[in-house]
């Protein structure tokens, strides 16, 4: 079985075949990303308009790209999978539109996936990981705790109720100052700062709930920035240090909430996994591993190229999705919103 999976839901255009491979792991045949971060730098964030345009003059390419790669034409694949959001919907829709076209003209099966699926099942891709797992969905729009329990069968355990880990790193950057994209900025910029320099909140720290909450720890750090401004260098890199702390904090406090709250909705969990553009934060995968670790569970990550937005992991999901059965037609929409977690039921 050979699918081809198609993302263009934010700034990266990218196809990929994924086949099912050994001890449960997926086969990579290609795995194909162009990268928009030259056209959004001068904006400091992506302009939905140039996304849009860009995924439209590259993507027939990148497709025709995926096939030589894996020595296949498009009458080889078993299905056609495709990210139809939540996303810009701009990109979304050619994405969406593609993806329509090659199934309708080669007569195969279009699989519509939700790109935070996608995510959530990424570490059966690469680690051929059993259901239930606990995954930490962390990215530029997205902050969830959920228990991954199968196939389109998720729980959502805690979400963030303003910001995403992802956002509040790309605006502390922004804030000060620092290269597009923001987080890994932030992170390089952390690695010669002092961590313990500005005291800054920990938000949610003790609830009950396993939510978050970044915006008044941005705010903190923006009223810090201020008061010794102007900024030196060394400035710089002990805000960074500081605020890359107290998100560690949070999530490993919070990670702790939803481990107790695993159990009554999924059984014991086969392991800890990060997921998402954040999760190639070293800092915080280091404090996740060690957490996974006293919990007694296996920590599992993807490898940093499969971290961000690409079509490997849309053309896994659709091949788990494909072999239960759960195709679609031409009427799936496109979907700028799709949440694919519930909240357990009280």
């Amino acid at each position: 079985m050979n699918v081809l999976g198609i993302e263009t839901t934010c700034d990266e255009t990218a196809t990929a075949i994924v086949a099912p491979g050994e001890d449960g792991r997926g086969l990579i045949r290609a795995n194909e990303v162009l990268s928009q971060i030259a056209e959004h730098a001068a904006y400091g964030g992506v302009v939905p308009e140039i996304a849009a345009r860009a995924h439209v003059e590259v993507l027939d390419r990148l497709i025709a790209r995926a096939l030589d790669t894996a020595g296949m034409r498009l009458a080889d694949l078993d299905g056609i999978a495709v990210a139809a959001g939540p996303g810009l919907i701009g990109g979304v829709l050619i994405g969406l539109v593609t993806a329509k076209t090659l199934s309708l003209v080669a007569r195969k099966p279009l699989v519509a996936v939700n790109h935070l699926e996608a995510h959530a099942l990424t570490a059966r891709l690469t680690d051929g990981l059993s259901f239930p797992y606990l995954l930490l969905l962390a990215s530029g729009g997205h902050t969830q705790l959920v228990a991954v329990k199968g196939v389109g069968e998720y729980v959502r355990l805690g979400t963030t109720i303003d910001d995403a880990i992802g956002e509040a790193f790309d605006k502390v950057a922004k804030l000060l100052g620092l290269g597009y994209p923001g987080g890994p900025e932030v992170e390089r910029m952390a690695e010669a700062g002092d961590p313990e320099r500005f005291a800054l909140p920990r938000p949610m720290l003790g609830r009950r709930e396993a939510n978050f909450s970044l915006s008044g720890l941005k705010t903190a750090l923006r009223i810090e920035a201020e008061r010794i401004a102007p900024l030196a260098e060394r400035d710089v890199a002990d805000l960074c240090a500081s605020f890359q702390a107290a998100v560690v904090d949070v999530v490993v406090d919070r990670l702790r909430v939803a481990l107790r709250a695993f159990g009554p909705v999924a059984g014991h969990p086969t392991a800890l996994v990060a997921a998402g553009g954040v999760s190639a934060n070293g800092a915080i995968r280091r404090a996740l591993a060690a957490q996974a670790g006293q919990a007694g569970l296996a920590f599992v990550a993807p490898p940093l190229a499969l971290c961000g937005d690409n079509g490997a992991m849309i053309a896994w999901a659709g091949l788990e999705r494909l072999r239960l059965g759960l195709v679609d037609d031409l009427t799936a929409p496109a979907r700028a919103r799709w949440p694919f977690a519930e909240a357990p039921a009280a």
